[in-house]
């Protein structure tokens, strides 16, 4: 199970597996530039691959251009 913080909504979402962040973006509807992906105070990257316990916080990047 992997558990996921989404900044700034304020929501945390549990998945079951998943193999990459990639994928994980996918799922929950995200580009790869949408947001930032970080597990611990590490920067993830689209091929990082994710184990079960994770917990990873994923903050949305918001442009006002």
């Amino acid at each position: 199970m992997i558990t996921v913080f989404v900044e700034p909504d304020n929501e945390t979402l549990t998945f079951k597996r998943h193999s990459t962040v990639l994928r994980l973006q996918e799922q929950m509807g995200l580009r790869v530039n949408d947001a930032l992906v970080i597990r611990g105070d590490k920067l993830l990257t689209p091929d990082d691959r994710l184990n079960s316990g994770d917990l990873i916080r994923i903050r949305k990047v918001m442009s006002t251009g």
